[in-house]
């Protein structure tokens, strides 16, 4: 899959988080060396309670959120110091996996508490599969493909009620911007990085209608806009038909 996205013109990524999955951290810099690994703060704790009982879970996860919640790296080591200490004789499954995963762990602690919320977990996307799934479910079978890209199309685009952001904007972007092109300056200036003002769901319902102005990747050969870079959908012929050569 890696392999397929940098084909298709993800020539770098920055910041890649990604579950515990074992083996992907090393196929992500085999992919991408100079991209930063960062392991899903919310997989870490799920997996940590797998291995405690529930009557600690209440002081287990007080303990971890002092460790994700430090602001240094170094704080972190001493509040996992501490964690590991109480926690080590009676689960001690559970602190070797947080030894395992620890250089996966601390990138995000470097960064600013804005950059932190948008990097330490896959919630987001994991969301919007969870939607295409349940969309694609609830409706069976579909005549052809277009008809299925409809739906989707349609799901990207939502707006949900009750929910804090219905338009897909991440709040404060600029100071993330600002935060990434300090750490990674002259990547973006490389990739040739041009802002989008149109929300996340716009940008990726566009994706999926066959609209390519949005979505801008820096190749190597020159530019070329690339269809569908954010989703695993079955679209690779339809999107390499209509990729223009840059």
């Amino acid at each position: 899959m890696l392999t397929e996205l940098r084909n298709r013109g993800v020539a770098d990524a920055l910041i890649v988080c990604c579950d515990g999955l074992k083996g992907l951290p090393e196929s992500i810099r085999g992919t991408w060396p100079e991209a930063t690994v960062q392991t899903c703060v919310v997989h870490m704790v799920r997996n940590s309670l797998r291995y405690a009982s529930k009557r600690d879970w209440s002081a287990i996860t007080r303990q971890m959120r002092a460790i994700y919640e430090a602001p240094t790296v170094e704080a972190a080591q001493t509040s996992f110091a501490d964690f590991a200490e109480q926690w080590r004789e009676t689960y001690p499954a559970m602190i070797r996996s947080w030894e395992s995963s620890w250089d996966e762990f601390v990138p995000f602690l470097d960064f600013p508490p804005e950059l932190r919320k948008v990097v330490y977990t896959t919630n987001a996307i994991e969301s919007l599969n969870a939607q295409f799934r349940r969309g694609v479910r609830h409706r069976g079978h579909f005549p052809n493909e277009q008809a299925a890209m409809k739906v989707l199309y349609l799901i990207a685009t939502r707006r949900r009620p009750n929910r804090q952001d219905l338009t897909g904007q991440i709040r404060g972007w600029k100071p993330i911007l600002n935060t990434l092109t300090i750490h990674y300056g002259d990547r973006i200036a490389a990739a040739g990085y041009q802002p989008c003002s149109r929300p996340l769901t716009q940008r990726i319902g566009q994706t999926l209608a066959g609209s390519w102005r949005c979505l801008w990747l820096g190749r190597r050969d020159g530019w070329r806009p690339l269809a569908c870079s954010l989703c695993r959908l079955s679209l690779r012929r339809s999107c390499r038909a209509r990729i223009p050569s840059a």
